[in-house]
């Protein structure tokens, strides 16, 4: 519609109460049969006709656009951002249940090793007792030994001395059983 269109319309319907009053019957549109109502009516009309022919209307509706538009990219860099917190969220679990596998995996290694340390201990500790054993068994071999020596160098020595005294007092034949004897008494 052009704009002479759309005034002769409102023209047309600004006069048409006026033309039913003159009639004298009442009805829907006796109110508008007043003249101050229809000349504020044409006044409402046309600044709307003004406003509509600036363009009032469409820069209120590019307005509304444009805030419509700036929600939409709202909602739309809220959803961006609520899926990456997801994403964070998801990534930071999955380092958790990481971590959480690489500890028990730690605390099994540490009881293997705390294990295989004390079997190691136990395996050292005998393999000392072991060796104090031998150093102790071979310790008293060598003082029995000694022990042996040293009781036979005793008797030697007794023989010696006992052999000694006998030839000193007897000088026949029979200083070797004398000897012998002698020898038998020191020796028990």
């Amino acid at each position: 519609m052009t704009f002479r269109s759309v005034t002769f319309a409102l023209t047309a319907i600004a006069f048409a109460p006026a033309a039913l009053a003159a009639e004298g019957g009442d009805t829907l549109l006796t109110p508008f049969t007043d003249a101050v109502t229809n000349l504020v009516m044409v006044g409402v009309l046309i600044f709307f006709a003004i406003l509509w022919r600036v363009g009032a209307f469409k820069m209120v509706l590019g307005n509304l656009d444009n805030r419509a538009e700036g929600i939409r990219k709202e909602l739309e860099e809220a959803a961006s951002l609520r899926e990456q917190a997801a994403e964070a969220l998801a990534l930071a679990e999955r380092r958790q249940q990481d971590a959480d596998k690489e500890a028990e995996a730690i605390i099994e290694q540490a009881k293997r090793d705390a294990k295989q340390m004390l079997e190691d201990a136990k395996k050292d500790l005998t393999d000392k007792i072991a060796r104090r054993e031998a150093q102790a068994v071979a310790r008293i071999a060598r003082a029995e030994a000694e022990a042996a020596n040293e009781v036979r160098r005793a008797a030697a020595d007794a023989a010696t001395e006992a052999a000694r005294r006998v030839m000193a007092d007897q000088t026949g034949v029979d200083q070797f059983e004398a000897a012998a004897r002698e020898i038998e008494k020191a020796l028990s």
